[in-house]
C-alpha cells in the first residue's frame, strides 16, 4: 500500500464533504451551505493534482495502488490504481466538481444542501469508478453514482423530470446486470479472483469472448451512449438542472468509453477484432445521422445533447480503430469533450436563469444587451465545431488521421463532423446572439457577474490551453495506450 493515499482521498474526502454540507446545512443557512461545498470541493481537488505531479510517464503499470482485503470470503478487495488513461479523468471530474458548485451558487434556492451534497458525493463516486481495480469495486462505484444524478434530475430538474429519471436509471441498470454476470463468469475462469488486471490475462475461447464483449457492450454503449441506445440522453439533458447536465456531458458519458477501454478490449481481444466493423458502424452512424438530428433541434439543450452523442461517435470510432493514434485521438477527444460541453452547458444555463426559456426562437439580439457573455459562448461555439486552436479540433482531427490508416471512407464520413458540427452550432448561436433585440426580455437581460465570469473563464483556460499545447496530456497517454494497444492486438485462442 502507498504512503499517500490520494486515490482514497480523491474519492472519499468528496464523500464525507457531502455528507458535511447534509448534516450543517439547511435553506435558512445559505451561505453556509455554499461555503461548505465549495471548500470540500477544492480539497477535492487539490488532493487530485499529486496524482499528475508524481505520475511517471515511461511505464504502463498501475500507480498510487491502494490493496486491502475487503470481503475475504469471495476474495473481493479495496483495490485502487492509475494509469495514463484513467488519470486524467479523475482530475477532470474534481476540476468540473468546483464549476459546478460555483454555477448553482445563487440559482439553486430551495434543497440547496441536498443538491451541493448530491453532487459531491458523486464527484467521490465517479473518482472510484476510474480508480478501481477490483471488478465489484467497480461494479459498486458504478451503481451508486446512479443515486445522486437520479436525485439531481428527479429533484431538480424540470417538469418532465421524473420521467427522465427514470429513463436514466432504468437503461443504465439493465445493462450493468449484463456486466455483473459477464464479472462472476470471469470471476470463476480466474480462480476465484475479481482482479480486473487478472481478467486481462485469461485465454478465452472466441465463442467465450463474444459473449463477454456482448454483456460489457451493453452496459457501456448505454453510457457512452451509442445510437441506438441513446435516447435517454436527450431527455435527461432538457429536464435536469445546468449543473445536471454539465457532470452527465463532462463526466458520465466518459465511463462508457473508459469502459470500452479498461474491458472490453483487453479482456476480450478476438471478439473485439471480430465485431469492430458493428462498432464502427454505430460510431458512424452517431457522427452522421444524430449530427443531422441536432440540426432541427429548437431547444438548446437538446442540441447540445445530441452534438455531445455526435462526439462520442468519434471516441468510439478511435478505440476501435485499434491504434495508438485512433485510441489516444480518442482519449483526447474524451477530456475536450469535457470542457466543452461542460461550457455549452454553462452557458445555455446562464441564459435559462435569467428568460426561463431554451427555445432558440425565444432569443435573438443577445449580443446587444450581453456582449461579454457573448464573446465567451462565442469560443465556445468555435470549439464545439472543431475550430483549429482549441481543444475541439485536436482529438477529431487525429481521429480522422487514425481512421484514414484504416479505410478512407471512415475518414472522409467521420470528417462530416466538421461541416455537420459547424452548421448546427453556428446555426444556433446566430440565431440567439446575432440581430436585433428580438424581444423586451431580451432588452431587459444583463451581462454576465463577476462569477459567472469566473467559471466562463476557467473553461477559456482549459479549452485554449489544451488546443494550443495537448503535448501535457498525451505525454501521459503514450505508455498506458501503447500497452492496451498491444493487448488488443494479440490473439487469446
Amino acid at each position: 500500500m502507498t504512503a499517500y493515499h490520494f486515490l482514497s482521498l480523491s474519492i472519499w474526502l468528496p464523500i464525507l464533504a457531502g455528507i458535511l454540507v447534509l448534516a450543517a446545512g439547511s435553506d435558512a443557512h445559505p451561505a453556509r451551505v455554499r461555503w461548505i461545498a465549495l471548500v470540500g470541493a477544492l480539497l477535492g481537488f487539490a488532493v487530485t493534482l499529486p496524482l499528475y505531479g508524481g505520475f511517471q510517464d515511461d511505464t504502463p503499470a498501475m500507480q498510487f495502488v491502494e490493496l486491502a482485503s475487503w470481503i475475504p470470503a469471495f476474495n473481493i478487495t479495496y483495490h485502487l490504481g492509475v494509469d495514463g488513461i484513467s488519470l486524467w479523468f479523475i482530475l477532470l471530474n474534481s476540476f468540473m466538481t468546483i464549476l459546478v458548485v460555483i454555477a448553482g451558487w445563487v440559482v439553486i434556492e430551495k434543497r440547496l444542501s441536498q443538491y451541493m451534497a448530491a453532487f459531491l458525493i458523486m464527484s467521490g463516486l465517479i473518482n472510484g469508478v476510474f480508480a478501481a481495480l477490483d471488478a465489484i469495486l467497480f461494479y459498486v462505484f458504478f451503481e451508486a453514482m446512479l443515486i445522486p444524478m437520479y436525485l439531481i434530475i428527479g429533484v431538480w430538474g424540470g417538469p418532465r423530470r421524473v420521467y427522465a429519471a427514470l429513463k436514466f436509471f432504468l437503461y443504465t441498470l439493465l445493462g450493468s446486470l449484463l456486466m455483473l454476470a459477464a464479472f462472476i463468469y470471469l470471476y470463476f475462469e480466474a480462480g476465484g479472483s475479481f482482479e480486473i488486471l487478472r481478467f486481462q490475462m485469461l485465454p478465452l475461447p472466441l465463442g467465450v469472448q463474444i459473449l463477454i464483449f456482448i454483456a460489457f457492450f451493453l452496459s457501456f454503449a448505454v453510457k457512452v451512449p451509442m445510437w441506438p441506445v441513446h435516447t435517454w440522453l436527450p431527455d435527461a439533458h432538457v429536464e435536469a438542472p445546468t449543473g445536471g447536465s454539465v457532470i452527465l456531458a463532462a463526466i458520465t458519458l466518459k465511463i462508457g468509453a473508459y469502459g470500452f477501454l479498461r474491458f472490453n478490449l483487453p479482456i476480450t481481444p478476438d471478439a473485439s477484432h471480430a465485431l469492430s466493423g458493428a462498432m464502427i458502424a454505430l460510431s458512424l452512424i452517431a457522427v452522421v445521422y444524430i449530427g443531422l438530428v441536432a440540426l432541427v433541434q429548437n431547444d438548446m439543450k437538446k442540441l447540445v445533447a445530441y452534438s455531445s452523442i455526435s462526439h462520442m461517435g468519434f471516441v468510439t470510432l478511435g478505440i476501435f480503430m485499434f491504434n495508438a493514434m485512433g485510441v489516444e485521438g480518442g482519449l483526447l477527444q474524451m477530456i475536450s469533450h469535457g470542457f466543452i460541453s461542460g461550457a455549452m452547458f454553462l452557458c445555455i444555463g446562464v441564459l435559462y436563469d435569467r428568460m426561463h426559456s431554451r427555445q432558440i426562437s425565444d432569443y435573438g439580439g443577445v449580443v446587444n444587451t450581453m456582449p461579454r457573455f457573448a464573446a465567451f459562448f462565442m469560443l465556445f461555439a468555435m470549439a464545439n465545431a472543431g475550430l483549429p486552436g482549441t481543444s475541439g479540433f485536436i482529438g477529431e482531427f487525429i481521429v480522422t488521421l487514425s481512421a484514414v490508416q484504416v479505410n478512407f471512407w471512415y475518414a472522409a464520413l467521420a470528417a462530416t463532423t466538421l461541416v455537420f458540427g459547424a452548421a448546427y452550432t453556428l446555426w444556433m448561436y446566430k440565431r440567439v446572439v446575432f440581430g436585433e433585440v428580438a424581444n423586451a426580455h431580451v432588452a431587459g437581460l444583463k451581462d454576465i457577474g463577476c462569477r459567472e465570469t469566473l467559471f466562463l473563464a476557467v473553461l477559456v483556460l482549459a479549452v485554449l490551453g489544451m488546443g494550443l499545447y495537448p503535448k501535457v496530456i498525451t505525454d501521459t497517454l503514450h505508455a498506458s495506450v501503447q500497452q492496451l494497444v498491444e493487448q488488443a492486438s494479440t490473439p487469446k485462442f
